[in-house]
């Protein structure tokens, strides 16, 4: 009788370690890039990234003088700015709730009323669309500072509404964010620094954006943990 009940108990034990690694691996292969963009290669090695971090400009921020968020058109037609949606209607935040989700449920009008977004910053699983941001991973008024004071409207357009740009977050961790660099900001999620890192630095790189010395180095940081395979 005992012996009955010890293999009982130790094959149920068995058992929720194997869901349990289960359920871990998926997170881990969910959260191992952040979610990559259309037409991009997101997965780039961390030796390549860190050669474009030694090719950017090293300068102090710019001047946030004249600075205006509604100067960079934002959630502008998706089909017109690179995105692959079927529907006409989509805007940008349509597009990306769609490409970024799980399980999307878009109604009349690119409407999208719900699914499961799984925030990469803070590894939470939402599913209401009104909890979710769309993150300009390097944020406007930090791509302003850093060059985009110079670029005429069309030009902010297509940065405010690029595919590479923009993520679906949560909208709290959006907001606790900011307009922040990785000097001041990092995602809670350590998982995907070294993801969020080489994608910080590609979009400065297309975006011909500088960055100033403490940037530099927390994206070196960053890199730092990325795993060599």
């Amino acid at each position: 009788m005992r012996r009955g009940l010890q293999r009982v108990l130790l094959l149920a034990a068995i058992l929720v370690v194997a869901a349990t690694s289960i359920s871990c691996s998926e997170i881990e292969q969910a959260l191992r890039e952040i979610k990559a963009p259309e037409g991009r290669d997101a997965r780039v090695s961390p030796g390549a990234a860190g050669k474009s971090l030694k090719k950017l400009e090293v300068s102090p921020p710019g001047s946030m003088s004249g600075y205006d968020r509604e100067d960079f058109p934002h959630w502008s037609d998706a089909q017109e700015n690179g995105w692959r949606v079927s529907d006409s209607t989509c805007d940008v935040r349509d597009a990306a709730l769609i490409r970024d989700g799980e399980d999307v449920v878009v109604g009349e009008g690119c409407d999208v009323e719900s699914g499961r977004w799984l925030d990469p910053y803070t590894t939470q699983t939402y599913t209401d669309p009104l909890d979710i941001d769309i993150d300009h991973l390097v944020p406007l008024a930090n791509a302003y500072r850093s060059g985009a004071s110079e670029w005429d409207e069309a030009e902010r357009e297509r940065y405010a509404n690029d595919p590479e740009v923009v993520l679906s977050v949560e909208d709290n961790a959006n907001q606790e964010k900011g307009d922040k660099g990785p000097e001041a900001w990092k995602p809670s999620n350590r998982a995907i620094w070294c993801s969020y890192a080489k994608r910080w630095i590609s979009v400065k790189s297309s975006y011909d954006l500088t960055i100033n010395p403490q940037e530099k180095a927390a994206l070196k940081q960053l890199l730092s943990t990325c795993k060599t395979k």
